[in-house]
């Protein structure tokens, strides 16, 4: 997926997190008024308060060092940090314009990863990615290309594995258990008692006589 590359190149380069920064002309958001300019007011010019710009640059790289982030969630750590919104806005725009920022990105890569490790279904993947401040355009057409057939494949593969710790149990609880559990992973009613009809008609303990 391109946008899965783009935010895989974006998180090497932050292996050099400063560097990158400063390459990528990031160290002052405000080309009229240098640091050296903003610090020469007078006698106590050497102990002039921070460029704002860079300590929201800083902050946002720190964010992303530790994993990917959408936009929306830098825009809250940013003002749950205090930065001026403006200087927020520019200093996004600008991460945004080299690649370290990237929500399509975000999307494709948190979509495959959690079909992979949790088995989520569309519905589930929809609403934690709004959760996370995804775009829903972006969302829907994240989404779009799931297979639902795929999807259902994946809800046996999960009932298969939640039924090993719940043989001897009555059937009606067996259903309702698992019925519940795959609604927790988005998965609609339908497919839910389909899926777990076949599985448990499968097993020898409910098998007819």
């Amino acid at each position: 997926m391109p946008g899965a590359d783009r935010l895989s190149e974006a998180r090497a380069a932050l292996a050099a997190a400063e560097d990158a920064a400063s390459a990528y002309g990031l160290g002052s958001a405000d080309p009229g008024r240098s640091g050296r300019e903003r610090s020469s007011d007078g006698p106590g010019a050497s102990s002039a308060e921070p460029d704002p710009h860079a300590v929201a640059r800083k902050i946002v790289l720190r964010q992303l060092a530790m994993g990917p982030r959408t936009r929306r969630q830098l825009e809250d750590k940013l003002r749950d940090r205090d930065c001026d919104p403006q200087v927020a806005a520019r200093v996004l725009d600008r991460m945004s314009d080299v690649g370290l920022v990237d929500d399509e990105a975000y999307a494709e890569m948190y979509v495959r990863s959690k079909q992979e490790t949790k088995g989520l279904a569309a519905t589930a993947l929809r609403q934690e990615l709004r959760q996370k401040g995804v775009a829903a355009e972006l969302v829907d057409a994240t989404l779009q290309d799931i297979d639902p057939e795929q999807e259902k494949e994946q809800a046996r593969a999960l009932v298969a594995r939640r039924l090993r710790s719940m043989r001897g149990l009555d059937r009606e609880v067996q259903t309702r258990r698992l019925a519940a559990f795959l609604a927790r992973k988005g998965y609609g009613a339908g497919v839910s008692y389909q899926v777990v009809r076949e599985a448990l008609d499968d097993l020898p303990e409910h098998g007819k006589d």
